[in-house]
């Protein structure tokens, strides 16, 4: 469950990956030198790329650069899910990516992956449409080779995305971390819902209580109070797109105050719990 080096292997004829991967009962914290764009719909995550960790809604569209580590974008899920995972070395464009201007636009955009990019909106509609077309053209190579670069050249010019770290997150980062991350998540997927204790998550991985505190930020970017929170309130969200009463979602995830949950539901969502019941379910 520590970090590990993913070896990707291209199937033959192709000079890239295109797959759909199910691990949602895995916890795969890894990294490769290999760029992915991984298109996940479900009904809600949790993405962890580099020091960045949130939740998503519905879907998500993330490119992620070479050596980054990241989560597997199923991990924990619960309810029907789709993935399409694409991975392709940064010189799959050999000498044209830097030399020809017309590829000036993607040189940019796999600059900025070392940030890993979240895609949004329109672009994010699109690339998925024709990710699955992808996949609907097993033996044609050539035409899902011609696919990939137009995805590339919509993202490239796309303005509905975010940058998910504010600095490169490569492996160097991480590589001497000897704290299995694995350890953490499953202690606070075992005890979102009652009272998780940073004293005995850092016991359990051999850390002062403070050592702990500085790691888990360095790691993460976030204390574990925080992240802690974002994994209640992802748990949240699958609850009450079930059909539960939002009083009954608050004890379920570990809050003995429906005010504070209404709280912190709003500081990390942008609104009440009620109110995203009613958008999604009425």
């Amino acid at each position: 469950m520590k970090i590990q080096k993913e070896t990707v292997v291209p199937d033959p004829g192709q000079s890239f990956k295109l797959f759909c991967p199910s691990l949602r009962n895995y916890f795969y914290w890894h990294y490769h030198p290999e760029f992915e764009l991984v298109y996940v719909k479900a009904t809600t995550g949790i993405r962890h790329v580099g020091q960045h960790i949130s939740g998503f809604m519905d879907s998500d569209l993330i490119l992620i650069g070479a050596n980054i580590p990241h989560l597997n974008f199923d991990y924990g899920v619960q309810t029907a899910y789709e993935q399409i995972v694409v991975q392709f070395r940064e010189d799959l464009l050999g000498d044209l990516l830097k030399e020809a201007p017309e590829m000036e636009a993607i040189n940019t955009l796999f600059r900025k992956a070392n940030l890993a990019i979240s895609f949004h909106g329109s672009t994010k509609a699109i690339v998925a449409e024709k990710l699955n077309l992808m996949l609907l053209r097993e033996a044609e190579h050539f035409q899902q080779l011609l696919n990939l670069f137009q995805v590339f050249q919509i993202l490239a010019t796309s303005k509905e995305y975010t940058e998910l770290n504010e600095q490169d997150t490569s492996v160097k980062l991480f590589l001497n971390d000897k704290i299995r991350m694995g350890s953490v998540y499953k202690y606070i997927h075992a005890n979102y819902n009652s009272s998780p204790d940073v004293n005995e998550v850092a016991a359990s991985v051999f850390l002062s209580t403070a050592a702990f505190c500085r790691y888990f930020k360095k790691q993460t970017n976030m204390t574990f109070t925080d992240f802690v929170n974002q994994y209640r309130i992802t748990q949240a969200k699958t609850l009450l797109l079930q059909g539960k009463s939002v009083s009954e979602v608050c004890y379920d995830v570990g809050y003995d105050s429906l005010s504070y949950f209404n709280k912190i539901f709003n500081k990390l969502t942008g609104e009440n719990p009620s109110s995203f019941r009613k958008k999604y379910i009425g």
